[in-house]
């Protein structure tokens, strides 16, 4: 009897074995165009950090003074970083730069073999350290800009950069030590009406808030002079703000007025 088993040759002819064949073709074909025509998965940028802006656009009304002092800066900083000699003019829709300025050095100008760096002595520790310098007070020239009650104290880490003074609408706002107003008007948000003067290289005050301005920007003023009139612009009170701010950081300008 011949035998009725399929042969080898045959067993491609299998329906199932096609079937087989058929489905890992398709798979080929499938990875092969995948392959060839797909797109790449788009990236996706997850960082949640948010750019500081780096320069300040000059608007009408600003003064090299007013900017520095809204950014915090000592304004000869801000000068020096944009080239400004004094006497520190600005015009409207200029850009400023409010962050220091990259210097990189060129690869030319690295040294070669950079001499090894050699650590100071330490300085020997003394008996008793000297105490911290006292700011200067009312003897050095500074007076209260107003009568009246602080109801706000200075507190940095509570957002408050100076002092709030109550008082009476209308009353007299005085200026804390000679000067020179570098900024009268309103362009400061948060401020309302404002006055800075300028005092020497080191210190200026600001008065906020007031009714109305009695100086203009470049006008001299005596220590006492009155500048404005108290009043609640900008404020849900009538008050006055008064900051003093050494080399463009906030100081508690009850440490530099006389005691009442």
């Amino acid at each position: 009897m011949g035998d009725s088993r399929p042969r080898s040759s045959d067993a491609g002819n299998c329906p199932l074995s096609k079937l087989r064949y058929r489905l890992i073709a398709l798979g080929c074909a499938v990875l092969l165009a995948a392959c060839a025509g797909g797109r790449p998965a788009p990236v996706k940028d997850h960082s949640s950090g948010v750019r500081q802006p780096t320069q300040r656009v000059v608007r009408l009304g600003d003064t090299l003074y007013s900017i520095a002092w809204e950014q915090g800066l000592d304004f000869q900083t801000l000068a020096r970083w944009n080239r400004i000699d004094p006497p520190y003019l600005i015009k409207p829709g200029q850009r400023l730069r409010t962050v220091a300025p990259v210097s990189p050095v060129h690869p030319r100008n690295r040294p070669r073999n950079p001499a090894p760096k050699i650590a100071a002595p330490k300085p020997r520790p003394r008996s008793r350290p000297s105490p911290a310098p006292r700011p200067q007070r009312a003897s050095r020239g500074w007076v209260w800009p107003t009568t009246g009650r602080i109801v706000a104290g200075f507190s940095p880490r509570a957002g408050r950069k100076g002092i709030d003074i109550s008082g009476k609408y209308g009353q007299p706002v005085r200026s804390a030590a000679a000067g020179k107003v570098v900024y009268a008007g309103a362009g400061l948000r948060g401020y309302g009406k404002l006055i800075i003067v300028k005092h020497n290289e080191t210190f200026l005050s600001a008065y906020a808030h007031n009714r109305k301005l009695l100086v203009k920007e470049g006008n001299r003023v005596t220590r006492g002079e009155k500048i404005a009139e108290m009043g609640r612009s900008g404020s849900n009170r009538v008050e006055l703000h008064f900051e003093i701010r050494r080399r463009g950081s906030p100081v508690d300008p009850t440490r530099y007025l006389p005691s009442r």
